[in-house]
């Protein structure tokens, strides 16, 4: 998952259905840069994914939980929100759209009306995110991060969501992956900077320490990348999120195919940056954010917006200010 996250677990509902291919999904396998508000690096454009068909989710400001955000972040009235848009259906670029969309935007937007801010999505690679929270470059992230405890030791996070981890492979003549130990020398592709990734590496060890062959991972900076590699042959299997892994596979038009079981299910988290002295969950936007989500699953304006997007399976009725469960 990535650490992005994890990205992981469970089946999805129904998924829009749309009639591309995920070589096109993968197109554009460059990486993500933060182009200022909305980019449209990573074929999103070129992917032919579109958002559903879906009526409004009806959201207004909450005077209460706006009165929470500190004065300072009050006046700014619009916020920066770091998201790598490579991870349909979560976050993504549509053709002939320049700003990110998806069930994490939607949420993100959500969120900003309850609190009575704009949030402002910006496209930015995976791994940047983080450091750039710390730096002040962005004022929040949400792209699918799983909730760790390591994680927590930089940000706070306040989590919205609970996926696990699947593999996919060629539909024809791909390798039959179980779960982790099935890997030993098999060629993976994981994006980097993801769980995915330090679990694939960590497996890899495991493998040779029992005189397996290493896994073969290649790491890429998105997730249009890992997909573009498995499409041509260049990787056997690939690990993602389970909606992004099943929402791929429906994409592919037959060409993938979900392998084994997913695996390691976390709750993904709101990043929220934590000024230097201040104890984890006591970041200044962590409580509003939190009551915010609250707020959005008490009116059911939560549920909605991930109905439209088809993983509803992974919502959550307790949301929490860090709440790694690893």
């Amino acid at each position: 998952m990535r650490p992005r996250s994890l990205r992981h677990r469970r089946r999805l509902g129904t998924l829009p259905i749309l009639a591309i291919s995920i070589l096109l999904l993968a197109a554009a396998c460059g990486g993500s840069e933060d182009t200022g508000g909305g980019s449209t690096t990573p074929s999103a454009t070129e992917s032919g994914m579109t958002s559903p068909t879906s009526g409004a989710v009806e959201v207004t400001k909450d005077e209460t939980i706006a009165a929470e955000v500190p004065a300072d972040i009050a006046a700014k009235g619009t916020l920066i929100i770091a998201t790598d848009a490579t991870y349909a259906p979560n976050e993504f670029i549509a053709p002939g759209e320049s700003a990110p969309q998806g069930m994490t935007v939607d949420l993100g937007h959500a969120i900003g009306t309850v609190l009575g801010l704009n949030f402002e999505f910006q496209n930015a690679g995976f791994d940047s995110i983080i450091p750039g929270l710390s730096s002040g470059k962005y004022d929040i992230g949400m792209s699918s991060f799983t909730d760790t405890k390591e994680r927590e030791q930089t940000v706070d996070f306040v989590t919205y969501f609970i996926a696990g981890t699947s593999f996919y492979t060629l539909a024809s003549g791909g390798p039959d992956v179980s779960g982790l130990d099935s890997l030993c020398g098999i060629a993976v592709g994981a994006e980097r900077g993801t769980t995915q990734a330090d679990d694939a590496t960590a497996q890899s060890k495991k493998c040779t320490d029992a005189g397996q062959p290493a896994v073969e991972l290649s790491v890429f900076p998105d997730q249009n990348g890992a997909n573009l590699a498995l499409s041509s042959g260049r990787v056997e299997a690939v690990m993602a999120d389970s909606p992004v892994a099943a929402y791929a596979v429906q994409q592919s038009g037959g060409q993938f195919t979900l392998s084994g079981t997913p695996y390691g299910t976390a709750p993904y988290g709101i990043a929220i940056p934590r000024p230097a002295g201040v104890a984890p969950g006591e970041a200044p936007m962590s409580q509003p954010v939190l009551d915010a989500v609250k707020k959005l699953i008490e009116t059911g304006a939560y549920m909605q917006i991930l109905e439209k997007w088809g993983v509803q399976d992974g919502g959550i009725t307790d949301p929490v200010i860090n709440g790694a469960v690893y």
